[in-house]
């Protein structure tokens, strides 16, 4: 025991006495476009304290939450001077010395919100990161707390779903609308997937089959499909839209008796409208989603640690990866940022800093 004690002492004095670290940080300090308000920013950092984990961030998405947050039209309102971004994988430098549960080398994600991940490294509270196994994907790991997470609660939380039941979503192609097929693929929820016409629309058709949707229809041939009036598929008591507008509306005519309507997003940028004849006769509901609430309100429930056990579990297995994406060096932030604003980067690429380059 006397050896253990000592060998654990001498440990955590040499992971406190490391090189002085210079973090390259995305910060700004008023709200507006990412591409002019960011501007990267050299720090010193000190050397991690008492229950404080220095890390080297790996990989950072942009997710369209942060795009929000840094024009200010986002309900999170960070303290200015601010560094962008909200996700991330990272590795362990070394550890303040009261810190039990991380050691130097391990793969951490963020627990907390609003921690600012767009920099090359950073001083974190343990209890604000959670381990992740070195065996889960750098891009996997890096967009795990936001879409998958997105995906898991509106599947467990609005209708009590069993296999063989179906659910319905727009803006199928998104990343959330991803990660709705292949968590429907691994529980046996057949996954109705709609999204806007385009030319190459065969092979995204193709694409999201293969994550695990079961049918993939324009916003055109959801309006003359007979695969529920069929009884090909059961009609849906489930439907996400992150849309809105004539899309959202179209979505919901399509739900079973009592059925729900999740609203996490709205690019469209226009209001949820309801249908009469399906709210009346087939009682259906109308329901919002947000994730950042959701896990402030469960921040250490045993809910939330069973729901990123199985996520990563799948993502172990090779059954959930991450959506489709780019990853690009941090000094091109300013071409990144710019092409996550266009629509095109809201509901296809996602693109991901990598701190390495």
């Amino acid at each position: 025991m006397l050896r253990r004690g000592f060998l654990s002492g001498v440990r955590h004095a040499l992971w406190s006495r490391h090189m002085s670290v210079v973090a390259k940080s995305l910060k700004y300090t008023q709200h507006g476009e990412p591409q002019d308000v960011l501007q990267l920013v050299e720090d010193n950092l000190p050397d991690p304290k008492d229950k404080q984990v220095l890390v080297k961030i790996l990989a950072a998405p942009i997710n369209p939450a942060d795009i929000n947050t840094i024009q200010g039209k986002y309900p999170v309102k960070p303290k200015f001077p601010a560094v962008g971004g909200n996700e991330c994988v990272a590795e362990v430098i070394c550890v303040g010395e009261n810190v039990k549960g991380l050691e130097p080398g391990q793969h951490v994600i963020p627990l907390a919100t609003g921690l600012g991940t767009w920099t090359t490294h950073a001083v974190y509270k343990e209890d604000q990161l959670m381990a992740v196994s070195k065996k889960v994907g750098l891009a996997e790991a890096a967009t795990s707390t936001v879409n998958p997470t997105t995906a898991y609660r509106m599947l467990k939380d609005f209708v009590q779903l069993c296999p063989g039941d179906t659910v319905i979503q727009n803006g199928a192609n998104s990343a959330v609308g991803q990660a709705v097929h292949q968590l429907c693929r691994a529980w046996g929820i057949n996954s109705v997937g709609i999204v806007r016409d385009r030319p190459e629309i065969a092979d995204l058709k193709q694409m999201l089959q293969c994550l695990g949707a079961t049918e993939v229809l324009t916003e055109a041939e959801i309006r003359t499909s007979d695969i529920f009036k069929s009884g090909k598929l059961k009609k849906p008591r489930l439907a996400f839209n992150c849309v809105g507008g004539k899309s959202a509306t179209e979505v919901s005519r399509h739900l079973d008796n009592a059925g729900v309507l999740v609203t996490y997003g709205g690019m469209s940028r226009e209001p949820v409208t309801v249908a009469t004849g399906p709210l009346i006769f087939k009682d259906i509901a109308f329901r919002g989603f947000w994730m950042t609430r959701w896990s402030k309100e469960n921040y250490s429930s045993p809910e939330r640690s069973k729901m990123f056990k199985e996520i990563f579990e799948l993502m172990e297995q090779g059954k959930f990866v991450a959506p489709t994406h780019e990853m690009v060096p941090l000094n091109n932030f300013k071409d990144a940022a710019a092409a996550a604003l266009s629509f095109k980067g809201f509901t296809g690429k996602k693109y991901i800093l990598d701190m390495s380059t």
